[in-house]
């Protein structure tokens, strides 16, 4: 995402350096010769036109863009997105509490008629919406993997600890790449907003350019 933001934001400031300059450069040559206008007012007007220019420019850009359909289409999927995401989440926390429910207290006998992966998977579930595995669902793991395995508690405890650890680093990392990608989106907003005003800027000098050299031919 770094990299993308980079050689995104370069080449949005070529692009519209690039065509901003050339838009207003040939609105400027194609108007025609204002006789008798003062040299003051003869800049200002083609500077408004290089802006004029730019401007339609990123109106049709924004447009083609940003059309009613792919936003509706964008709204619609976000939409979609965040109740799918909203239900897995209450469907994994509401089976770990009915795991919780039922969980008995022999070592080997687990949650009645539940398949102890399953279980497992809930507890992961909730620790990752929680941010953190509670002692009691540590010990009761650590009970589950001696009696299942037949190895000792204490081996049994270092593959918990080690399984923990795994999960945990593993949301660390997926929420560390999500903050990248947001920061990368944001300096990428930034650098469009700075190109577009820069753009902006080279319309209108490109405009009185294009005016100027045009007087001094005709």
């Amino acid at each position: 995402m770094t990299t993308f933001a980079i050689g995104g934001a370069i080449w949005l400031i070529l692009t519209q350096w690039i065509s901003a300059g050339l838009g207003g450069y040939i609105a400027g040559r194609l108007r025609t010769r204002w006789v008798g206008t003062h040299t003051h007012e003869v800049f200002f007007r083609d500077t408004a036109h290089g802006f004029i220019t730019w401007a339609v420019a990123t109106v049709l850009l924004a447009a083609v863009l940003s059309g009613s359909l792919m936003s509706g289409a964008g709204t619609a999927g976000r939409a979609v997105a965040d109740v799918a995401a909203a239900g897995a989440q209450g469907t994994m926390q509401s089976a770990y509490g009915v795991d919780k429910l039922f969980r008995t207290t022999g070592s080997g006998g687990g949650t009645a008629s539940t398949d102890p992966r399953r279980e497992t998977e809930h507890i992961v579930a909730n620790a990752l919406v929680d941010g953190d595995i509670p002692d009691a669902d540590r010990a009761y793991l650590v009970d589950q993997v001696a009696a299942r395995t037949g190895i000792s508690k204490a081996d049994a405890q270092t593959r918990v600890d080690g399984f923990i650890a795994t999960v945990m680093q593993a949301q660390a990392k997926l929420k560390a790449d999500a903050d990248a990608a947001r920061k990368a989106a944001a300096r990428t907003s930034i650098f469009l907003a700075l190109s577009m005003l820069v753009g902006a800027f080279i319309a209108s000098v490109a405009a009185a350019l294009g005016g100027r050299l045009r007087d001094e031919h005709i």
